[in-house]
């Protein structure tokens, strides 16, 4: 419930902003009597499409400690913790990044990268993977975490859904003034954008919403590829992450909040809007690659 809570009032606070800030800098008056200014339009949408993103990004390893109640290990108190944060310094070393935060949490299996920049990010497992996987298991998923980091994941996305946004914006509103403009064509007495305008604009804006949403999936579900090959190499062999993903598929996996399950280890459901491949898919390709290496 926390979860929910918190990511709805950050969503909403990201809104008022944004409406407050578009209004005060005049970016939303892109549409008058005498037509649609396209330059003005593009302004609009790129600040709309990018803002909410990058403050998503720049706020996630804050969101990340307080909606999943994580603990950072600055002083290990038992042999556990104490691996963990040798083994994640271990594998940032290798991967020629800075140390990460560490933070363990308590749930099903499960473990999150996240933050804005390479050298100062955070990695997270919880306890319920610790207890239900062997150490090179652990380590396995530890270095797909940091292999997310050193690709720049976290930044990759962010970009690639801030553009995905900006061209929702900006075709929805030119597609539902070229709606609103056939329906009054013959309407002289009219003076600016009608109902027609505000209908089309809110349909394509879920329609194309679904759409980007498919597209930037697709793309999460590369970088797991490239990040369980990049743990492989982390490590110097594959079995271990082999190993580590058969384990994922027979156990449910914990739920992660929205902004950091891109950047989770663990598969979903729904081919086309999953951002992880099947789990079967992630063997296959790490099996392959490891018969022709």
């Amino acid at each position: 419930m926390k979860r929910i809570v918190l990511f709805l009032l950050t969503n909403l606070a990201v809104m008022l902003v944004l409406g407050v800030v578009t209004s005060v800098l005049g970016l939303n008056r892109y549409l008058s009597a005498y037509g649609m200014n396209y330059g003005s339009l593009m302004v609009f949408s790129l600040f709309i499409g990018f803002t909410g993103s990058i403050i998503s990004l720049l706020m996630s390893k804050q969101m990340a400690k307080w909606t999943t109640g994580l603990e950072l290990i600055t002083q290990p108190r038992t042999a556990d913790e104490a691996w963990i944060v040798q083994t994640v310094q271990r594998l940032a070393e290798r991967a020629g990044i800075g140390m990460p935060e560490v933070g363990i949490y308590e749930g099903e299996p499960n473990a999150f990268a996240t933050g804005a920049f390479k050298n100062s990010a955070l990695v997270a497992v919880s306890t319920g993977l610790l207890s239900g996987m062997t150490r090179d298991e652990v380590e396995a998923v530890i270095g797909h975490e940091v292999a997310h980091i050193a690709n720049g994941d976290m930044v990759t996305m962010t970009l690639i859904q801030g553009v995905m946004n900006t061209f929702v914006v900006f075709l929805s509103r030119v597609i539902g003034y070229a709606v609103d403009s056939f329906l009054r064509k013959n309407d002289e007495n009219s003076s600016g954008p009608g109902i027609g305008y505000m209908v089309t604009t809110i349909v394509l804006d879920i329609v194309l919403g679904f759409l980007a949403a498919i597209i930037v999936a697709w793309f999460s579900r590369q970088r797991e590829f490239r990040a369980d090959a990049g743990a492989a190499q982390l490590m110097g062999r594959r079995q271990p992450m082999i190993n580590a993903l058969a384990r994922l598929g027979g156990v449910h996996a914990g739920e992660l909040p929205k902004s950091m399950a891109a950047m989770g280890i663990a598969g979903g459901i729904g081919q086309l809007f999953s951002t992880h491949p099947p789990i079967e898919q992630r063997i296959a390709a790490l099996q392959n690659a490891q018969q022709q290496g």
